[in-house]
């Protein structure tokens, strides 16, 4: 079967250069080594001030919160993967959903101040697919009713917004390093922050509240990488240009072959692209399961990312319909996108594809929502070196 992403998995022998370096030093995880490289290493690559690595990016979101004292309730988006409302929810702070905008697909500004109730102290905002939220407007929604913002950036490692990593816009941004990213720890995950203060609370609350083996500061949990983690991300790290140059290939030829008769992410103006998924907007829900029983058929193997809007989400009700989001999650399929997919399953996916979904007019397609034009990825390239187990011992 063909799946909508496969795990990216390093050259063998270079990360078994890395396991030699664990096993020479016998520091398996607490800080280790190979942790604090990859931390230095990501802090260049992606631009930002502070980067804390976690073993997942659900707990990033929830430490996030913990971070900034977060209670009461936080408007977010209804169009996203799970984890970013259940993340609230587990820390029991109330999701209150703003729709989505119709074209770009992230949190609308212009819903959150409608939705603000008197107990509102934060905006969590998801860069859905990689594309920028519209930061600036966010900024001054949260400026005037005095919010906290925390960007979920899971799908947008790497991703440049007017010159600069987008981690760096609002209070913290966090980011997901599961198998399935674009860039993986296998499990893992990270939170960034401008703020030197609130990056130290971040890795007390990483580890326990552990400030030495002498001093205990306040409550924590258990959030740290382990060695071995920090050594695939080390090596997928050093492979990101080829990644990032076989996806872009990738998206150019759906984008070429499929972009006059399917919906497109519009994407936000001076956001660049990372390619980490390729959504496609179907005419309606019943064309695409037509869609994905016909791939199905054939062993390929798409995804309804985002479904269902997290606005039905029975344990979160009573919700305010966000009718936008709703309408966009029955008509959302992700295809398969990943280095080394074959030109050839490719082709089979077009071609199944064009055989199911008529070229719309006009007016057709102005009837759902607008046409999405695409923007240009700057490759950001790095030659890095090879592990050297000196500088670990």
């Amino acid at each position: 079967m063909i799946n909508v992403t496969k795990s990216y998995l390093c050259n063998k022998t270079k990360f078994l250069s890395y396991v030699d370096c664990i096993y020479a030093s016998g520091w398996l995880t607490n800080h280790g080594p190979l942790v604090s490289e990859l931390e230095d290493r990501l802090r260049d690559y992606l631009g930002v001030r502070n980067i804390i690595l976690t073993n997942n990016g659900t707990l990033a979101l929830q430490i996030a919160y913990r971070a900034l004292d977060l209670s009461g309730s936080a408007i977010t988006t209804p169009f996203s993967f799970v984890a970013t409302t259940s993340s609230l929810q587990w820390e029991r702070i109330r999701p209150i959903f703003a729709d989505i905008d119709k074209a770009t697909w992230n949190l609308d500004p212009l819903a959150i101040e409608a939705m603000i109730d008197s107990d509102t102290q934060a905006i969590v905002a998801t860069h859905v697919f990689g594309n920028a939220c519209d930061v600036e407007s966010i900024a001054r929604v949260a400026e005037r009713h005095r919010l906290k913002v925390i960007y979920d950036g899971a799908p947008a490692f790497g991703v440049r917004y007017q010159g600069e990593s987008v981690l760096n816009r609002g209070d913290l941004s966090t980011l997901s390093f599961h198998a399935t990213k674009l860039f993986h720890t296998i499990e893992g995950g990270a939170i960034v922050t401008n703020d030197d203060a609130l990056a130290a609370r971040i890795r007390l609350l990483c580890n326990f509240g552990i400030v030495d083996t002498d001093l205990i500061e306040g409550i924590g949990i258990n959030a740290k990488l382990n060695e071995f983690a920090a050594a695939m991300g080390l090596c997928i790290l050093d492979d990101m240009a080829l990644i990032l140059e076989q996806r872009e290939d990738i998206a150019r030829r759906y984008e070429d072959q499929l972009g006059d008769h399917v919906d497109l992410q519009k994407q936000q103006p001076h956001s660049q692209r990372n390619h980490s998924y390729f959504p496609i907007g179907l005419a309606s829900e019943s064309q695409l399961l037509r869609c994905r029983a016909a791939l199905n058929a054939k062993g390929i193997n798409p995804r309804r990312y985002f479904y269902p809007s997290l606005d039905t989400l029975g344990y979160l009700q009573p919700q305010t319909p966000q009718i936008h989001s709703r309408a966009l999650s029955r008509r959302v399929l992700c295809l398969p996108i990943y280095p080394g997919l074959p030109r050839h399953v490719q082709d089979n996916v077009i071609e199944t594809l064009l055989a199911e979904v008529s070229v719309r007019s006009q007016r057709q397609t102005a009837a759902f929502w607008p046409q999405a034009n695409v923007t240009d990825w700057m490759e950001h390239r790095f030659s890095l070196p090879s592990p050297d187990c000196k500088r670990i011992s």
